[in-house]
């Protein structure tokens, strides 16, 4: 992971303008604390995004929940508890019926875009972003002046040695199966009216038994050949579920009319797969923008396309204990037939996948292929956390209650949101009372619970300034009468003491 080499460079912008909100379409009602993030470790940036922060592209954004239009809260889903619904499942049959036969589904898609956007994007880049003066090469400068200053490497290693948010409580997540489901308590079955006669039954599990002990006499195929493949578990016990892995199996049949393959390929141009790749995806990006949501030409060009979707601050990372694939930035492409047909971008982090954005061709909408994508995403977590422990959620971006069509992020159980106040998880069964009576709520209903990681010394807080690292008590001592420390105070707050002790502020 990130350690006396690895820096996030960070400019912060305050949140004082309202921009247009993607949701209800108000021209001036969203507004949103901003940072240009010129470099990030992923373990910054996953603790960013426990408190409420996201990215586009390199812009870091977190929106000021009592007085956007539309407050959005971070919402993640327990990946190893998931269990698909009947919503899902019909999905996931509806790609089995069209690989294996090549009917399209007629109408359009089903209530559920997850196209993780739909206005998710932020604002755009700020125009006074000091490219020119904060570069990767002032990362080696920076070194030298490190170990001058005790304050800093004190605050590195005690971050360095915390650990991640999420971490304490994915080990509390029952894994008593080792294909990674949780296993479920055998009902007890009811006496019946005379308990001399057999056990009273319904009908429909019965057909439900019958059904499952077909699965298992049925040999189960591997499906359709994916370099992002679902695990193949064990067969299914009557009294358990069958596992998330097993329906996306079925959904892929052999000998079939159509091919589909996922391929993951990391976010970098160095990389031949993603190079060669890029402009059939630039161009499905741009097609997929134009027809859903009605984007001018000009919204949706090559340049536009690297910035949101390509540019990424995260730097890749590889730890011992983390997957193989690494930490950082990726573009999980669903190739049908020899020709990419969706791309769902994700970022890979200590303890989560976070869904960044999907796009994916009009003429196959019907398919569903945003909750399909979830879908597998989230069967992709499970396969990551056996080989990294604790990454085991799934991030779904933002859950806007406020906005109908975007409660369907609600579906995926289990699941949390974010308390905009304390920034912990609570259950969103517990969190929706509280929405259905006012756009903005504090899920935490303890009074007396506060933000436990607030930084109260904000001279504890990193900058940068003239390629230099110093905590923000010596910058203040250098630029005497400098007058942005309620801007800085406001900064550390909202990224919260371990990133203020971490992440470098740019001063000019």
């Amino acid at each position: 992971m990130a350690g006396n080499k690895s820096y996030t460079i960070v400019e912060y912008f305050g949140g004082d303008d309202g921009y247009r909100c993607g949701y209800c379409k108000n021209q001036i009602g969203n507004f949103s604390h901003g940072m240009w993030s010129h470099t990030m470790t992923v373990q910054d940036y996953q603790d960013l995004i426990d408190r409420g922060w996201r990215r586009s592209g390199k812009y870091v954004y977190k929106p000021i929940l009592k007085k956007t239009c539309c407050p959005q809260y971070t919402i993640r889903c327990h990946a190893l508890k998931f269990q698909p619904s009947k919503s899902h499942k019909k999905i996931l049959k509806k790609m089995s019926k069209f690989i294996s036969k090549g009917e399209l589904p007629k109408g359009e898609e089903d209530g559920e875009p997850m196209d993780s956007g739909c206005g998710e994007a932020g604002p755009r880049e700020p125009s006074k972003v000091c490219h020119s003066e904060v570069k990767c090469a002032a990362i080696t400068d920076i070194q030298k002046e490190v170990a001058e200053c005790p304050t800093i490497t004190e605050g590195q290693k005690k971050a360095g040695d915390a650990a991640p948010t999420g971490s304490e409580t994915s080990q509390k997540d029952p894994v008593s199966v080792p294909d990674g489901r949780t296993a479920a308590a055998a009902p007890k079955p009811g006496m019946g009216a005379d308990p001399s006669r057999p056990i009273c039954r319904k009908a429909k599990d019965l057909r439900k038994e019958r059904r499952l002990q077909k699965d298992q006499m049925r040999q189960h195929t591997d499906g359709v050949s994916s370099i992002v493949s679902p695990a193949h578990p064990a067969p299914t016990h009557t009294n358990q579920p069958k596992p998330l892995e097993e329906f996306i199996n079925e959904s892929l049949p052999e000998n079939s009319s159509h091919c589909l393959e996922v391929r993951l390929v990391p976010v970098n141009f160095e990389d031949p797969q993603f190079a060669v790749s890029y402009e059939q995806s630039a161009a499905l990006y741009a097609r997929y923008q134009m027809a859903i949501h009605g984007d001018d030409p000009s919204e949706c060009s090559e340049s536009e396309f690297r910035r949101f979707l390509c540019d990424s601050p995260l730097e890749a990372e590889y730890s011992p204990d983390g997957p193989e694939v690494g930490y950082g930035s990726f573009h999980q492409q669903y190739w049908l037939d020899g020709r990419i047909v969706a791309v769902g971008v994700i970022d890979i982090l200590p303890t989560c996948v976070s869904s960044v954005y999907l796009y994916y061709h009009p003429d196959f909408a019907s398919l569903s292929l945003g909750s399909y994508s979830a879908l597998r995403e989230i069967a992709f977590t499970r396969q990551l956390q056996k080989q990294s422990p604790k990454l085991s959620y799934y991030y779904l971006g933002f859950y806007i209650h406020s906005c109908p069509k975007m409660r369907y992020k609600g579906q995926y159980r289990p699941s949390d949101l974010l308390c905009p106040e304390t920034y912990i998880w609570v259950p969103i069964e517990r969190c929706l009372p509280h929405l259905e009576n006012s756009r903005y709520a504090r899920f935490n209903q303890d009074p007396d619970a506060g933000d436990a990681r607030v930084l109260k010394d904000v001279g504890r807080a990193l900058v940068l300034y003239r390629r230099t690292v110093m905590p923000y008590a010596a910058y203040s001592r250098k630029r005497k009468g400098s007058s942005d420390e309620t801007e800085v105070q406001q900064y550390a707050g909202l990224v919260g003491q371990d990133c203020a002790e971490r992440i470098l502020l740019y001063r000019s």
